[in-house]
């Protein structure tokens, strides 16, 4: 699903441009519509109301009976305890099958998705995307990706060892407080050049440009 278009962009493309003037450090921009397909966290769900189902025919058993009675024609009759059994499964495999069915649709899952899950593999999958696409792929390894997930509604900043050992964490914070700010506004192009105009002021600080300093990754937006 692509969010931006091309004059989007060029203003996030722009800004990493703009911003890498003024510094040695590379900057790497990842839009993604989403960091995980949460397929462990259908099963868990699907189990949980498998095992309810399950549960709630063996407290209260009778009126599940009653209904199935009256679907096969009204006769009451004396359940076996194989009967009973196969009921039980049967509920469980349809309660399993329908939350799966359910939690196909993509909002319902993200929205039954716990946030700590959500955080975990987003901050993964920006990992993986640095490992991939930035890191120790400069000269002096000063490479930091911008990354944003836009069904888990977050965001990471993750950095080149060199400038981790002189750029604690807690300093990405504004640029990371600036570019959700015009994010939650649905300027997704305006957040993320804010984001990279913030962290190439960091960057410049403790890594400027020098003469010969060539550019080593390119200034496009990577949108997967």
């Amino acid at each position: 699903m692509a969010y931006l278009s091309q004059a989007d962009h060029k203003i996030v493309s722009d800004a990493v441009a703009e911003a890498e003037l003024t510094t040695s450090g590379e900057i790497v921009t990842v839009l993604a519509d989403h960091s995980d397909g949460y397929s462990d966290v259908v099963l868990v769900w699907a189990a949980a109301l498998a095992f309810s189902a399950m549960s709630l025919f063996a407290m209260l058993p009778q009126p599940f009976m009653d209904l199935w009675d009256s679907l096969i024609g009204g006769w009451m009759h004396e359940w076996t305890t194989g009967e009973l059994a196969s009921m039980t499964i049967a509920l469980g495999l349809v309660a399993f099958a329908l939350g799966w069915l359910l939690l196909s649709w993509d909002p319902l899952r993200f929205a039954l998705t716990p946030g700590p899950v959500k955080t975990a593999r987003v901050h993964a999958r920006a990992i993986k995307h640095f490992k991939v696409g930035a890191e120790r792929r400069t000269h002096g390894r000063t490479g930091v990706l911008l990354y944003l997930s836009m069904r888990e509604h977050r965001a990471e900043i993750v950095a080149d060892q060199p400038i981790a050992e002189k750029v604690p964490a807690e300093v990405w914070g504004e640029a990371m407080a600036d570019m959700l700010a015009e994010i939650k506004e649905g300027r997704i192009a305006e957040g993320l050049a804010a984001g990279v105009r913030d962290v190439g002021k960091v960057l410049s600080e403790h890594f400027p440009r020098a003469e010969d300093d060539q550019n080593e990754l390119p200034d496009r937006l990577i949108e997967v």
